[in-house]
This record gives structure tokens, sequence and C-alpha cells, in this order.
């Protein structure tokens, strides 16, 4: 529902019920300092919150997530619940869903719902892809639950290539939850150090056959030289292969706007700074699709973030390259 009133009683809900989200962020907070640090990518887990609130608000099923969440290292079972608890209630009073957990998201996206809004993109991938295609890569994986949301007869064998830390975390924590994983292999790999193409060649992926490769929120922690070392070997596949990403412009890593500076602040504090972004000349467009071209690849559908003019500039995108 987006009826105006929908909307007043979902805020006003909330508003009123932020005494216990309040405590429910102060439980996890204090769990977070607590703790020994588990090796967790840290900007892993947000696309796993996102997906989690998306199910729970009832507009994208994925049952999946809805399970992995609670079990992730760091997120007491409390205050998760105490911290979400009062705007799922509200939702459900009041029908309405925040812009930010709509789905699919249409219309503008701002920076602070970039996590949001790239899985419809990236869900739009999968579906229209999949049907032709039998092999699923997912570079950087995190915790993407999207091969465990395919039909368990599914012909689509999928690969999840992630830092040895996380990957480990997510494997113990899939068969807590008692998720099936048997038709993915797991590739442990560090994109700035491993041969990861080798690697999941030995894990079983036919390079004589297409595949999709999905790599969400990944480029912008890493180096160049990992960036085009990656999107040549994708680019050494089958032919008709796809690659869908998302990445950041050069405006996003120089702009001197509050809430860029403090995004790069909280990136480094976290141990993950932001490294990588396409040039923001305009058009922003012609640069990514150079970049690619110089790897092997052709640029073959592109979303871009942020209005372009002759003063602003866009600050990242969505994309989808094809190995012709």
């Amino acid at each position: 529902m987006r009826r105006p009133d929908a909307a007043v009683a979902f805020y006003a809900l909330n508003i009123g019920l932020l005494p216990v989200s309040l405590l429910g962020y102060l439980i996890w907070v204090g769990k977070l300092l607590a703790a020994k640090p588990s090796g967790v990518s840290t900007s892993a887990q947000a696309p796993l919150s996102a997906r989690w609130a998306m199910h729970n608000f009832g507009v994208r099923e994925d049952q999946a997530a809805n399970r992995l969440l609670p079990l992730l290292p760091g997120v007491p079972w409390l205050g998760m619940r105490l911290a979400f608890w009062p705007t799922i209630f509200a939702h459900r009073v009041t029908g309405f869903v925040p812009k930010t957990f709509r789905y699919p998201f249409d219309g503008e996206i701002p920076p602070q719902a970039e996590a949001s809004a790239r899985v419809t993109f990236f869900d739009n991938a999968v579906e229209r892809a999949l049907p032709g295609i039998d092999q699923l890569v997912i570079l950087g994986a995190g915790f993407d639950t999207r091969p465990y949301r395919l039909p368990r007869d599914t012909p689509v064998n999928s690969f999840e290539v992630d830092a040895p830390k996380t990957q480990a975390v997510k494997r113990e924590i899939l068969d807590k939850a008692g998720i099936d994983v048997h038709k993915v292999a797991f590739v442990p790999a560090d994109f700035e150090k491993d041969d990861w193409l080798a690697k999941l060649v030995d894990a079983g992926f036919d390079l004589g056959r297409p595949a999709l490769f999905l790599w969400e929120g990944v480029t912008m922690y890493l180096d160049r030289e990992a960036i085009e070392d990656t999107l040549r070997k994708v680019a050494s596949c089958a032919k008709g292969s796809l690659l869908a990403f998302d990445c950041f412009t050069t405006e996003t890593l120089e702009s001197g706007t509050l809430y860029w500076r403090f995004g790069r602040a909280a990136a480094k504090a976290a141990g993950e700074p932001l490294k990588f972004g396409v040039d923001s000349t305009p058009p922003a467009r012609e640069r990514l699709s150079g970049l690619l071209l110089s790897s092997g690849l052709a640029l073959l559908e592109q979303r871009g973030l942020g209005r372009e003019t002759k003063k602003k500039r866009a600050w990242g995108g969505f994309a989808i390259a094809v190995v012709e």
C-alpha cells in the first residue's frame, strides 16, 4: 500500500515504538563490540539484511535469507528481533512498505537505497538468463541466497567464489539453517591474490559452456588490477557468457559531499576501503564500455545512477556485459 494515510500510520507506529528499536540496536552493537572478530566481510552483511527485510515485508520470497540472518556471527537473536520488530509490526498493521524495500524497485535510485534497489536488477538478470544457461557463478558471493531460491530440480549448477573466511562462516550457517547446498560448489579465493578461474574449473566449472556471472557489491572494494584481471577471466569463458555487476564511479571516491565523505570513512573503518570507480567523465556509459572492451567484453545493458549534467556526474551504475 502506498496511500498517504498508510504511510503516516506506518511512520507514527515506528516513532511510538522507537524505544524498542533503540534497545534492540544497543544490544546488537554491544554484542558486536564484545565479540571477537569473525573475519566476515561487513559489506556482505548489508545485502542479506535488505533481502531479509523484503522477505518479511512480503514483497520478495527468500526463505534462505530469513533463516540465515539470525545465524550471522555478531547478530544477537533478541537484539535483532527488538530492532526490526516495530518496523515489521507497523507494516503488518498498515500494509505500507518503505520505498527502500519495495520490490521491484522503481524510480530514481538514491545512494542510500543502492543495495536494496540492485536486488531487482540482479534478480531480473537471473530470471532472463538462466532458462538458456545452466551455470551460475557468483563472484564475491558473500551471503547471496539466489542459488537457494532456484527450484530443487533445477538443471543449473551454481558456484560461489568468495574470501575463505567469509565463505567458511557461510557454509557453517547454511548447515545450521538446514539449507540444501547439493547443487552449489564453494570456491574459496581472494580476487587480489588467487587465480579464481583455475579454482573454479577445479570445482567442476565447464569453460566450454556459457555461464551467468553475478558480481554484486564487489567492484568498489577491489583495486584496478584485480578488476581488469577478473574482467579478462570472464572474457575468456564461452561465447554468450554474461556478467552482471554494479560499480561506483570516481565521483564516489572523490566527492567532497558529507554523504560520500562519511561513506568512505565508514568503509575504511570497517576494514573495507573503497578502491575502485569507473571514470565519471560524462558520458559514464562510454567510460564503462571502454573499460569492458579493453578486457574483451561488450556492454550489453547499463543503468546509470545519478543524473549526468554539465555540473553533475553519475556516481555509479548497474550493467550487464557479454562475451561475444
